[in-house]
């Protein structure tokens, strides 16, 4: 019996020496915590993970070598802000979100969020927080067969259905219809329903809560108070759409994590969300953005002028930031990450440096989606969502559209 025991170990030992590696050599490497890039570095990777970051690190003929060396590496991109099973061509029309209900059902929703969801993956969004409107909890669904290995698709944060005042975002609907919007939306008007949508929520697959405050009712500081502490129960953060200022101090107050859009904040707003630590997902639509939602020509400049000089202000006040981009109508010609991106024009307008956006683009999401401890940096125990552009992105930001390679958990999805 001794015998065996030692023969078992020392084939344990063997098999932990001969083990296989994934090692990369990076030619330029871009350091999120510092905004920089670093030159002719190499990760080693095991089992999903980083193990060590560094120039002349030794490796063997063992390992499996991944040339990267006239490629920039980046970790992979994180959006704070998707709609994956959501392209809703009845706002072409003039026509309410809530339309889509009668057309469409949550099987076919699941299906488009599995088809958009590879499109993230594929063009280097290794992690993606889905923030509602996805009909009865279609994504959950997704991220099941994303786990089962059905579908490819990103590390998705999702939100469940939206918890907002009576009527959700819903325009006009008569009586005879009542309710039709909580195919998306749960009703909550009082601290202790929010409570239980929160918990509804929670059961049916959610990690992060969204509400809205603003459309149809404005929630005071108690009731995002409630949400906050309901979630936090369970490890979980609370995002706010604000679509204006309206309630936006009550968000800030009431200890959300994050504000979404908030298009019409101002400058005593941006501070206090500085010192409150409080982030914004500006989903910075461009004119073409605008413009392909079926406004005109004026409209489309004036908010597309609104949103720069929002995201101006914000940066130099040093309001905390994460990408996000909102987008559910895709641009003729162009798949919804291709669509997603023409938000870095208004990035570019505003001024931002290329640095700062891909830092919105990792460090700063992995804070506010509350993983800053495993993803979006490249460096050792933290998972390896790993990307590579053809072109300096520091030069040009527009080159994060030219994603040549991807790794996600440290198996490569696209080389």
């Amino acid at each position: 019996m001794k015998l065996i025991f030692l023969s078992l170990l020392s084939l344990s030992i063997c098999c932990i020496i001969t083990a296989q590696n994934t090692v990369i050599k990076a030619g330029h490497l871009f350091d999120s915590k510092t905004g920089k890039m670093l030159t002719d570095q190499i990760i080693i990777i095991k089992d999903g993970k980083i193990l060590d970051v560094g120039t002349n690190l030794k490796y063997t003929t063992k390992d499996t070598l991944i040339d990267l060396s006239t490629s920039w590496v980046l970790p992979g991109l994180m959006d704070c802000h998707v709609h994956i099973t959501d392209n809703n061509p009845y706002r072409k029309t003039n026509r309410g979100l809530h339309d889509s209900y009668f057309m469409e059902s949550s099987a076919f929703r699941a299906l488009r969020g599995g088809y958009v969801a590879e499109q993230f993956l594929m063009n280097g969004f290794t992690t993606i927080k889905e923030i509602g409107n996805d009909a009865n909890y279609a994504t959950a669904d997704v991220i099941k067969a994303i786990k089962e290995g059905w579908v490819k698709g990103p590390t998705i944060f999702y939100a469940g259905k939206i918890i907002a005042p009576y009527g959700g975002q819903s325009r006009g609907v008569n009586i005879e219809n009542e309710h039709a919007w909580e195919f998306e939306y749960i009703d909550a008007d009082t601290p202790e329903e929010i409570k239980k949508a929160v918990r509804k929520n929670i059961y049916y697959g959610a990690n992060v809560i969204k509400m809205v405050t603003g459309d149809n009712g404005i929630y005071d500081v108690e009731d995002i108070k409630a949400a906050v502490e309901e979630a936090k129960k369970y490890g979980l953060k609370v995002t706010v759409h604000v679509a204006d200022k309206a309630g936006a101090t009550n968000v800030i107050e009431g200890g959300a994590a994050a504000i979404e859009h908030g298009f019409g904040l101002d400058n005593i707003q941006l501070q206090l969300m500085k010192d409150k630590g409080t982030f914004l997902v500006g989903t910075d639509f461009s004119f073409d953005n605008w413009y392909s939602y079926g406004l005109d020509s004026a409209t489309a400049t004036t908010l597309t002028n609104k949103i720069i000089d929002r995201l101006k202000r914000a940066y130099t006040i040093g309001t905390k930031m994460a990408f996000g981009t909102d987008i559910i109508i895709d641009i003729p010609g162009l798949n919804r990450v291709q669509t997603s991106l023409k938000v870095l024009q208004t990035w570019k307008a505003a001024e931002i440096p290329a640095a700062y956006i891909l830092q919105t683009m990792t460090v700063y999401a992995a804070e506010l989606l509350g993983v800053e401890k495993s993803k979006g940096m490249i460096a050792p125990t933290f998972i390896a969502d790993i990307i590579a552009l053809k072109n300096n992105p520091l030069e040009d930001i527009d080159a994060v559209k030219n994603v040549a390679f991807v790794m996600k958990n440290g198996k490569i999805i696209k080389q």
